[in-house]
């Protein structure tokens, strides 16, 4: 599903006003009216006798909530429109659609700097229709002030397209803004709706169907992407009823040193419940004993070790590509360390690598500074960088990074020509052709050591089920959010380990394949 910035939806608007015959008007009927249903759905199909309060500003957002207002009116519910504007400056549309509900004899307040705010005693719900998507900047003083007394109601609120006062572009809130329980955005979701703070802003997002023409959305060049549930069932492969499993995919993971099994083991369980058929944990031949023990479902790979350092040593370069051509797909990095020669082995193996991969962890600091050795890497790689580890990659500050991820990771994934996937709320998937795909799955419970190897493991078994190296990681980001976020429902946030999302995994496969 496609994400717009304001000026994308602006342009989408006017071609569907111009070029495809739409009245304005009647695309601000669809909005108000589909969004007066999503209005009766929240209170179980029934609004009769439900009190609702309306902050209109003077724009077509406020336009939508006066069509809003005239169906709950007609539906029996009691309904007060507040006015964040002077009457005179209403235009258009707009202007067309309050004259309807004055008609009616709806109540109508204007509410301006100097004046009492309203009274909200007994109302069932609130709608923000104040500012639309093309808010930027601050709030002025007297709007800020409505703004910050109705997020201390305690009344539940539904935002109009989007919470007035987010910039619909970065997420950003630069002031007062709506905190919404539900934002019924119109035709698309907007890209700000989906970054933090603002994704904070929204609660529940719906979208409404306001029938744009699609040839008025085809028009427009929409790089960024919401993955949704229907997209990644397309992305699992069926399994045959024949099926055995040499059938269903052979991952080699390269990954721990000493004090660090646990992130061998951790991705090596999540490629098992991700569905892969057979793992193979390649490991400092010292540590093998351990991860015998830690590890039933999957096999182990001794490999040379650099002496008295239990980590990889170069020597095991020969026997890893060995075993590399006997599996579909690789995971590189999980707790492998940072020791100069390890390092080495790895932009050796990237060098010669003939398989769809996974870069993770301590192996892409081998390749800090360094983005020529990926970009000629042979294989589907995937790379799956924190903000940490894409700033070394990219010598990149991270604030700079987290002021910008949408465009930093699409930037270097394009230098790169390899998928990037760079962790964080949200996590974002971009390709080398300009795609980026947003994840809406997650929780902060996830924010715990080990949750970055478990979806390696998964990427590493989409891998080796035969998905491309893009729809893997889409796909794997998906599902690890799925999972964190059943485990969240049934433990809490707090205390929730990588564990718990591995767990999980099966379900999150069994929901969205059924």
């Amino acid at each position: 599903m496609r994400l717009v910035s304001a000026q994308q939806m602006r342009a989408i608007d006017r071609r569907a006003i111009e070029k495809s015959s739409i009245p304005g008007l009647e695309l601000m009927e669809k909005a108000g009216r589909g969004i007066a249903h999503f209005i009766k759905d929240i209170f179980s199909g029934e609004t009769k006798g439900r009190r609702i309060a309306i902050f209109c500003g003077r724009g077509n957002n406020g336009g939508d909530g006066y069509v809003i207002a005239r169906y709950l009116h007609s539906w029996g519910a009691t309904v007060q429109v507040f006015l964040l504007a002077e009457r005179s400056q209403i235009e258009g549309d707009a202007l067309a659609n309050l004259q309807k509900i004055e008609q009616l004899g709806l109540r109508i307040t204007k509410i301006g700097a100097q004046d009492a705010l309203p009274i909200l005693s007994g109302i069932d719900l609130i709608v923000d229709g104040i500012f639309g998507t093309g808010f930027h900047g601050q709030v002025e003083p007297g709007i800020a002030k409505v703004i910050d007394y109705l997020n201390s109601s305690g009344i539940p609120i539904l935002a109009v397209d989007t919470p007035s006062g987010l910039d619909n572009d970065t997420g950003g809130v630069a002031g007062a803004c709506i905190k919404a329980t539900h934002t019924a955005t119109l035709a698309l979701p907007k890209i700000g709706q989906y970054f933090y703070p603002g994704r904070g802003q929204c609660g529940q997002i719906k979208i409404i169907d306001i029938g744009m023409p699609v040839e008025a959305v085809a028009a427009e060049e929409i790089f960024v992407n919401l993955t949704t549930s229907g997209e990644v069932k397309q992305m699992i492969p069926d399994r045959k009823p024949t099926s055995h499993k040499g059938d269903c995919g052979k991952l080699l993971i390269i990954a721990g040193s000493v004090g660090l099994t646990g992130a061998a083991t951790l991705a090596a369980e999540a490629a098992i419940k991700s569905g892969v058929g057979l793992v193979t944990v390649g490991a400092p031949k010292s540590l093998n004993d351990i991860l015998e023990i830690k590890l039933t479902e999957a096999m182990t790979k001794p490999l040379a070790e650099i002496k008295n350092r239990r980590c990889l040593a170069i020597r095991a370069h020969g026997v890893i590509l060995e075993t590399i051509a006997a599996a579909d797909a690789v995971c590189l990095g999980p707790g492998v360390g940072r020791n100069h020669e390890t390092m080495e082995l790895f932009r050796r193996l990237i060098a010669k690598l003939a398989k769809p991969a996974i870069l993770d962890a301590d192996g892409l600091f081998a390749f800090s500074d360094k983005p020529e050795l990926l970009r000629e890497c042979p294989a589907d790689l995937v790379l799956t960088p924190h903000a940490g580890e894409f700033a070394r990659l990219s010598g990149k500050p991270i604030e700079i990074i987290e002021a910008d991820r949408l465009g930093c990771a699409t930037a270097y994934a394009k230098e790169v020509g390899k998928v990037v996937l760079l962790k964080g709320a949200p996590t974002l998937i971009a390709s080398p052709d300009g795609r980026v795909f947003v994840n809406p799955t997650g929780n902060a419970g996830m924010a715990t050591g080990g949750s970055g190897d478990v979806l390696t493991g998964v990427i590493g078994a989409l891998l080796a089920l035969g998905i491309a190296g893009l729809d893997a990681a889409v796909c794997g980001a998906y599902l690890h959010g799925l999972a964190g976020d059943l485990a969240q429902k049934s433990i809490g946030t707090f205390g929730m380990v990588a564990g718990d999302i591995v767990n999980a995994l099966p379900k999150a496969f069994r929901i969205i394949k059924d």
